[in-house]
C-alpha cells in the first residue's frame, strides 16, 4: 500500500505545497492552505480500444445549431438556466442549510415528466427523501432513489441504468477511491466534480450538483469548482423571511445576474412570478418615509418599495444602517443630499430597508432613495401612485438608466400613473406612448422642490 503523504491544499485556487503557506503564491489569498493526508492508489486507465477517442475538427465545420432545452417543470428555474437545461451541462445550486437546495432539486426531479431521473443523496436516507416527496404532493414514475456515497460504485450504477437526470446531493459527501483523504476535502470536491464534469459531457446527462458554503458564505471546496461547472446557482434569503431568491452568477449557456423569488411553504417552494406585487407594502394610509423605485435585476423590472427613517441622534454619533441596500453608498447619497441639497442630515440616524429582504445594486434606486429620505425627514407622504428611476451623481445630478422602457412598461402594468426619470432621457423616449405620466427630472434639488416643500 503506499505510504500516507501529507500535503497542504489552498481551498481557492486548489494549489499544493508540501508546507503549510500563510499567503498563496498562486491566488495570493490568505490562510486559504488546509492540511490533507491523502494516499493516491493506483488507477485503472482505459485502453485505447475501450476508451472513445476524441478527433480534432475544423472550427468551420462545427455546427452552430440551438440547444435543445429540457423543461425542468419550473418556469422561475427554467428562465434562470437560459430556457431551460441543456444536455450534458453541469449545474451548481449552493447556499446556506436549510435554505431550499434539496428541496429544489427534488422538486425537478418529481416534476420532469417522461425523464428518468436519478436523485443520488449522501446526507438522508431514502425515507427521508420520500416524507419530503410526500409534502411536496407531486408524485412521479421516474424517479429513482440512490443513498451512495462512493464515486465508483455511483458511475458504475449509472452506466448499468442510463438515466436521463442526475441529481447528487451534495457534492461534498462523494468520494473515491483512488484518493485516501476524507469527504468535503478540497481533493475529494475537485476529483469527484472532474469525473462527473467527464460523465456528463461524454452521455449528454444533465447533473446538478448541491454544493456546501463556508462560514463566508462563498461556495465550500475549492475556488476550481466554480470553474468547471457549466452553472452556479447561488440560493438566498433569511429563515426569517419565507421568500427565497436563486441568482445565476455564472452561466455558459444564458444571462448572468438573473434572478428567480421562491416563497417556502410546507409543501415546498413556490414560484413568485410577479415579484414587484410582493415586494411593494399594501397599506392604504399614506406614510412618510417610502418610496417606490423602478429597478432591473438581470433582464427582469422590478418595483421594490424603498423605506426610510430619519430621526434625532440619541448618541454622540450618528447610526447609518442599511438593510438591502449598500451602506458606503447611503453614506455618499447623504452627503449629496447635504451639498446640494442644503439638508443637514448630519446629526441624524438615517436608517434604510428594501422591503421583501432582497438586496439591490441596481444604480436606478438611487432617486427612490433620495425620495425616501427626504420623505422621512420633512415627514410628508409621497403619493402611492409615483415611482422612480434614476441614478444620483456626486454633483446632484439625476442620471440616466438602462432599459427604462422595461421600467416604465412595469410601472404602467403595475397600475401607477406617475414617473420621474432623468432628463437625459427625453430624446430617447420620443417614440413612446405609454399611458403612464413621465415626469423629467435634472438634480435632485427637483425632488425637494416637486414633493416635499411647503
Amino acid at each position: 500500500m503506499p505510504k500516507p503523504r501529507t500535503t497542504y491544499v489552498c481551498s481557492n485556487c486548489g494549489a499544493n505545497s508540501s508546507k503549510w503557506i500563510g499567503r498563496c503564491p498562486s491566488c495570493n489569498e490568505w490562510n486559504t492552505y488546509a492540511e490533507e493526508v491523502t494516499v493516491k492508489k493506483k488507477e485503472k486507465f482505459l485502453t485505447q480500444s475501450s476508451s472513445a477517442r476524441s478527433e480534432p475538427e475544423l472550427i468551420s465545420q462545427i455546427s452552430t445549431e440551438k440547444e435543445n432545452r429540457i423543461d425542468t417543470g419550473i418556469s422561475e428555474l427554467n428562465r434562470i438556466l437560459g430556457g431551460g437545461l441543456v444536455p450534458g451541462s453541469v449545474v451548481l445550486i449552493g447556499g446556506e442549510p436549510g435554505i431550499g437546495k434539496s428541496t429544489i432539486a427534488l422538486q425537478v426531479g418529481l416534476s420532469m415528466r417522461g425523464f428518468k431521473t436519478f436523485y443520488i443523496s449522501g446526507e438522508e436516507s431514502s425515507r427521508q427523501i420520500k416524507l419530503r416527496a410526500d409534502r411536496l404532493g407531486v408524485k412521479s414514475d421516474n424517479c429513482y432513489i440512490l443513498c451512495e456515497t462512493m464515486l465508483e460504485t455511483i458511475l458504475a450504477t449509472l452506466h448499468n441504468s442510463s438515466p436521463d437526470i442526475l441529481i447528487i446531493d451534495s457534492i461534498q459527501t462523494i468520494q473515491t477511491e483512488t484518493i485516501e483523504s476524507s469527504p468535503g476535502s478540497v481533493t475529494q470536491v475537485r476529483e469527484s466534480t472532474a469525473s462527473l464534469l467527464k460523465y456528463a459531457k461524454k452521455s449528454g446527462t444533465p447533473v446538478f450538483l448541491i454544493g456546501h458554503i463556508n462560514k463566508e458564505g462563498g461556495l465550500a471546496g475549492p475556488k476550481v469548482l466554480e470553474h468547471i461547472v457549466d452553472v452556479v446557482l447561488q440560493f438566498e434569503g433569511d429563515h426569517n423571511n419565507m421568500y427565497r431568491i436563486l441568482r445565476a452568477s455564472k452561466n455558459r449557456f444564458g444571462a448572468t445576474s438573473e434572478m428567480g423569488i421562491f416563497e417556502m411553504q410546507g409543501n415546498g417552494l413556490r414560484e413568485v412570478l410577479n415579484p414587484s406585487e410582493i415586494l411593494i407594502t399594501n397599506h392604504d394610509e399614506k406614510l412618510s418615509g417610502t418610496a417606490i423605485s423602478a429597478t432591473v435585476d438581470g433582464a427582469r423590472p422590478l418595483l421594490i418599495e424603498v423605506q426610510a427613517l430619519v430621526s434625532s441622534a440619541v448618541y454622540g454619533t450618528p447610526q447609518r444602517s442599511a438593510t438591502g441596500f449598500d451602506l458606503r453608498r447611503l453614506n455618499m447619497l447623504l452627503a449629496v443630499l447635504e451639498k446640494q441639497a442644503g439638508f443637514r442630515l448630519g446629526a441624524k440616524d438615517v436608517f434604510l430597508n428594501i422591503a421583501g429582504g432582497i438586496r439591490v445594486s441596481d444604480p436606478a434606486i438611487d432617486m427612490g432613495v433620495i425620495a425616501a429620505i427626504l420623505s422621512s425627514s420633512t415627514d410628508r407622504a409621497i403619493p402611492r401612485e409615483i415611482c422612480f428611476a434614476g441614478e444620483v451623481g456626486l454633483t446632484g445630478e439625476i442620471r440616466p438608466v438602462a432599459r427604462i422602457e422595461q421600467r416604465i412598461s412595469e410601472a404602467e402594468k403595475l397600475g401607477f400613473t406617475k414617473i420621474v426619470i432623468s432628463s437625459h432621457h427625453k430624446k430617447s423616449l420620443t417614440h413612446l406612448n405609454p399611458h403612464i405620466e413621465i415626469t423629467f427630472a435634472g438634480k435632485v434639488q427637483y425632488l425637494f422642490r416637486s414633493f416635499f416643500k411647503k
